[in-house]
């Protein structure tokens, strides 16, 4: 979070010679760096920002009003000078890159909840502030960890105020988890499941899961609290809002990865309870499995056959190739017109199962998304998703502490001037930073929205609309208050976009009590606000309009306590050829793109590491206790999570023992 690192201190001037330097902190910048720590290669992680994560990070709500006061400057206060130019031999060439982040655009923010005495709330336990916009004098922080890892700069997710003080590390890749005191309902995701197959079976527990969750029965009846925007202010640091807004299939890529490599050790997860559907103006509940099905009230009997008939077909549709070979070709909506669905159920396939375009996917890429839905389901829960407690900028810090572990040094708020390439090779050689230091290494991985214009001067960018909304009740209110929810709601009108809506609750750890945090996402047609706002009229309300206008089908609408709106560049699927005068030695990273999940920035770090290092493995496990050779004083690094005896825990810490959750996502 911007606020959650103190202003610069004085470090040792850095080494210079490192085996991969990156740059930016974005999630797959961070995957890389973990994976080259842990192949044993010298990794130096910088960031010009004062906070992890790039556009994947998340913030505090005092935090991003710091970073949307940032980005709504129209000219950013920068060092302009070119003394860098004077280190640059004769045999080589300066590559600058960008003093200006111009991902972002657009940026609006309302606020509708009350502003009574605004002026003169502060939010508790705010660190000092300082801008990220302006390079500082000296580097802001250096961490190695090499043997042992102090337990203070690397809180593990979840530990409770009494360990923490509901205060995160300053210092820790993985410390924007400061949550207050009295949130012990964490969710821990404790069991892998492998033996369900992903089939459609009946609904299955997951260990802890909703712990505690009978507090959070309320009366659907009840009316929601009067939220002010002083409270919203004074419990900032209970809020952790995402710049981008994804989820974790259950057996998607990443959290492979997560597990494989036990990184999964530094977060907690919770289920995505319900998938919501969008139809005919009123949201839904859509029934996802067996049980599901055959409970709801909203199907035929007749439906609910003809539902398991399809459903079971996508589960292995390659073995029956007779059955769409003719229609392969073809949007998937036409094709279930012709498998006897009746309306209702093609809505809820499409939109809210598959998740794929209307106008724009064919009948393979439709039963490759439903299958994968399918095989997702039973893994942890009764959806096939998973949410990282905290937000998803957790996700990206979980791999910046694994490299750090193993070695890498990281530097926060530490801008870089140039890349130096050398004139004959046309290799990278060097960086040289802000204080003039000249740092070499043998490659160099870069975010992106550090290129120059002069870089990526030939690439067409598309562009990601989001919005997020502080609202003061959920949009489908049922007996628990506690709901995380997936919604997808197909165009309104003709040439509108698909809009992905996530709802979060406080138990997720990303809003204060009574409140919910909505994240709206979409392609960009126009502004963020163009795009999203007859999404957003359709949902809530400002609590600016009549009562039959705030209320749809007899059902009151959420009250919008704080919004804003962007737009955030797509960089995804640009080929490094389009990029002029890039080094072979330098790779790009790109920023979010916008699918829910994260399968591109795990594909695009894995194939960026074996182009680096083909004869090592990506993330590989970690190595047992009784294999690793101590030097020096012999002081053991940080707990690999596999000993074969319980770490003793706090009485107040929702973590299992080693030995119950060896190789699975740990609370």
């Amino acid at each position: 979070m911007i606020d959650s690192f103190p202003p610069p201190k004085m470090a040792d001037k850095l080494p210079s010679e490192f085996d991969v330097v990156v740059i930016g902190t974005g999630l797959p910048e961070s995957i890389v760096a973990a994976a080259c720590s842990r192949s044993g290669q010298r990794v130096l992680h910088l960031d010009s920002r004062a906070y992890y994560g790039g556009n994947w990070a998340s913030f505090s709500f005092s935090g991003l009003l710091s970073w949307i006061k940032e980005n709504q400057e129209t000219a950013k206060t920068c060092d302009e000078s070119e003394a860098w130019k004077e280190l640059i031999l004769e045999n080589e060439e300066g590559i600058p890159l960008s003093k200006n982040d111009q991902t972002i655009q657009h940026v609006e923010e309302f606020c509708y909840a009350s502003q009574d005495s605004a002026e003169d709330v502060e939010e508790a336990g705010a660190l000092p502030k300082f801008s990220a916009s302006v390079p500082p004098t000296s580097s802001e922080v250096v961490e190695e960890a090499c043997a042992a890892t102090d337990e203070e700069h690397f809180p593990l997710e979840g530990q409770s105020s009494g360990d923490k003080g509901g205060e995160a590390s300053p210092e820790s890749p993985a410390g924007s988890n400061a949550e207050c005191a009295g949130d012990s309902d964490s969710v821990e995701v404790n069991s892998v499941g492998e033996e369900h197959g992903g089939t459609i079976t009946s609904d299955q527990s997951v260990s802890g899961t909703e712990n505690n969750e009978s507090a959070s029965i309320t009366d659907a009846t009840a009316e929601p609290k009067q939220i002010t925007y002083p409270q919203i202010v004074k419990e900032g640091r209970r809020f952790n809002i995402d710049l981008t807004s994804k989820l974790l299939y259950s057996r998607g890529l990443l959290i492979d990865l997560l597990i494989k490599s036990n990184v999964s050790r530094y977060a907690e997860f919770k289920n995505v309870t319900r998938i919501l559907a969008f139809r005919e103006r009123r949201v839904e509940q859509v029934p996802c499995s067996r049980a599901d099905v055959f409970s709801s009230k909203q199907l035929s009997m007749v439906e609910k056959r003809m539902l398991m008939r399809f459903l079971t077909f996508c589960l292995d549709y390659e073995e029956h190739p007779d059955e769409y070979q003719a229609q392969k070709d073809c949007k998937f909506s036409d094709y279930l017109k012709t498998q006897k669905l009746t309306p209702n159920l093609q809505h809820f396939i499409l939109h809210s199962i598959a998740m794929v375009s209307e106008t724009d996917s064919c009948t393979i890429e439709g039963l490759k998304a439903t299958q994968k839905f399918l095989q997702c389901l039973g893994r942890y829960g009764n959806t096939p998703f998973l949410f990282p407690l905290y937000g998803q900028g957790e996700i990206p810090q979980c791999f910046c502490r694994m490299c750090a572990v193993f070695g890498g040094i990281y530097c926060l708020h530490h801008p870089v001037q140039c890349l130096v390439v050398d004139k004959e090779t046309r290799r990278c050689k060097a960086i040289i930073d802000h204080f003039g230091q000249r740092i070499n290494a043998n490659y160099f991985v870069v975010e992106d929205s550090y290129l120059s214009e002069e870089t990526w001067r030939n690439v067409c960018y598309r562009q990601i609309s989001r919005a997020v909304l502080i609202t003061d009740r959920s949009i489908l209110k049922t007996d628990s208050d506690q709901q995380v929810s997936i919604l997808t709601v197909p165009p309104l009108d003709p040439g509108q976009p698909t809009v992905c809506v996530i709802e979060l609750c406080s138990s997720a750890r990303t809003c204060m009590k009574d409140t919910y945090l909505v994240h709206l996402t979409c392609s960009s047609i126009k502004t963020a606000k163009e795009d999203l706002e007859p999404v957003v009229w359709q949902l809530f309300t400002t609590g600016t309009e009549t009562e039959s206008e705030s209320t749809e089908a007899g059902v009151q609408k959420p009250q919008i306590l704080w919004s804003v709106y962007f737009n955030v560049r797509d960089s995804s699927g640009v080929d490094r050829t389009s990029y002029d005068n890039l080094p072979s030695n330098v790779y790009v990273c790109s920023g979010p793109d916008g699918a829910l999940d994260n399968d591109c920035a795990v594909i695009q770090a894995k194939a960026i590491f074996q182009e680096m290092l083909p004869n090592e493995e990506f993330c590989p496990p970690p190595p047992n206790p009784e294999d690793i050779i101590y030097d020096g004083d012999g002081t053991q690094p940080e707990d690999s999570g596999f000993s074969s005896e319980p770490e003793a825990k706090p009485e107040t810490s929702s973590e299992q023992s080693s030995e119950e959750t060896e190789g699975h996502p740990e609370a």
